[in-house]
Parts: C-alpha cells; sequence; structure tokens
C-alpha cells in the first residue's frame, strides 16, 4: 500500500481499533494456483505475539486453503469510513480553480505467514470469540451453545480455521492532511451538511480529528 508520510499511521492501537471495527477484511495469498482472495470475517488477538493475531475460518469447500502452505506469506486489507471529497468544498476552488474531486480512506495492511487449523477444539473457541465480541452488543446475546450439538458438530466439521501471527502492520489515513487547513475546515463544513447529497458524519470526525492533531 503506498503511504505518503502524511497519511500514514503507525500507532498500534489505532490500527487495532480499526480491525476490531470493521473485522470483515480480504485475504490475499499467492500459491501454485497463482492469487487467491477470501473475504473473511476475523477475530484479532492483539496481546498474542508482537502485533498480535488474526484469525478466521473458510469453508472447507473453498480451494483457497488448500493454497495456505504455511511457508508463504499472506496480505490481509482492512477497510475503515471512507467517503467522497468534492472540490465544491474548498474554499480555495473559487479562488484558484486548482482543486479536483478525490477520496478520503483510512485502511490497514497486515502482512504474516498463514497457516491451516483443523482441530476442532481449537475451531470451537475460536467462533466462540467471534461470536461474542458481535452478539455481546445484543440485548439478549446468541452463544454456540444455543445451537443444536449434532448441528454445530456438523457446521465445525464444514470448515478450517487460519491463524496469523501478524509481522507487520501499517496504516493509511488520508484525511485531506495534504490541504490547507481553510481547505480542510471546508472539507469537515461539507462532510457535516445534512443537505449534502455526500454528508458523512463519520468521516468528518476523522478528518477533523486529524486536522487537531496536527495543531498539537
Amino acid at each position: 500500500m503506498f503511504i505518503p508520510n502524511h497519511f500514514s499511521e503507525e500507532r498500534i492501537e489505532r490500527l487495532h481499533a480499526l480491525i476490531r471495527d470493521n473485522p470483515f477484511g480480504l485475504l490475499v495469498t499467492h500459491g501454485a494456483s497463482g492469487l487467491q482472495a477470501s473475504p473473511l470475517p476475523f477475530a484479532l488477538f492483539p496481546d498474542e505475539g508482537e502485533f498480535g493475531v488474526l484469525r478466521a475460518h473458510l469453508s472447507r469447500a473453498n480451494p483457497h486453503w488448500q493454497e495456505v502452505d504455511g511457508e508463504s506469506d499472506c496480505l490481509v486489507m482492512f477497510q475503515g469510513e471512507n467517503g467522497y471529497v468534492t472540490p465544491s468544498w474548498y474554499p480555495s476552488k473559487a479562488q484558484t480553480h486548482r482543486q479536483v474531486p478525490t477520496w478520503n480512506y483510512c485502511a490497514v495492511e497486515v502482512r504474516g505467514t498463514p497457516t491451516v487449523i483443523q482441530d476442532p477444539a481449537w475451531l470451537h473457541g475460536m467462533l466462540e470469540h467471534l461470536v461474542a465480541s458481535h452478539e455481546g452488543k445484543r440485548p439478549h446475546p446468541w452463544s454456540l451453545g444455543d445451537a443444536a450439538t449434532d448441528y454445530l458438530d456438523a457446521q465445525l466439521k464444514a470448515i478450517v480455521g487460519i491463524e496469523i501471527p501478524i509481522r507487520h502492520i501499517e496504516g493509511k489515513w488520508k484525511m485531506s492532511q495534504n490541504k490547507s487547513e481553510v481547505d480542510r475546515l471546508g472539507v469537515v463544513e461539507g462532510l457535516r451538511d445534512e443537505t449534502d447529497p455526500h454528508q458523512n458524519l463519520r468521516l468528518a470526525d476523522l478528518v477533523d480529528e486529524r486536522l487537531r492533531d496536527s495543531r498539537s
């Protein structure tokens, strides 16, 4: 991922936070059949290893897992908040007419060596963690124990696990840092405008956060 210095994010807590908030990542590997990609929900275990560990599962019917040899590296991409930025939000546009549309976004790239795990106890524990991390937000959480035992056993036999100790992690927060403060304020105002078709309050907060960081 190309990351100019002014868009770089290196704080591990923010990189991990993006993964937790946007756990549906894209696993990309290169094996005997060439490039393979699978979108998967990942569980992050931040306190394991140097930079954390990712765990996920694939359908046994998906041939992708058979390309994982335990030696070759993989890439996992996580996409956070993103949205269109019109040049009409830049006050400088009216003066210079030297502005074009762009796209603001944040993303995290993870690299590591994946291994396939087929142990039923490991799979059960990983699924328990994954389910609890999402169902815990609900007023009446569902758990694996709510499923019929024979049904759950059959489902576990239909998947394989993937474990990726994170060896390298980096982030890109493209939030108009390459613009003047006046134009960045214009982006925040435009993204918060309820009459604008490109209103995006979460993205506005991220642009504003980066602007405030630059002042400190």
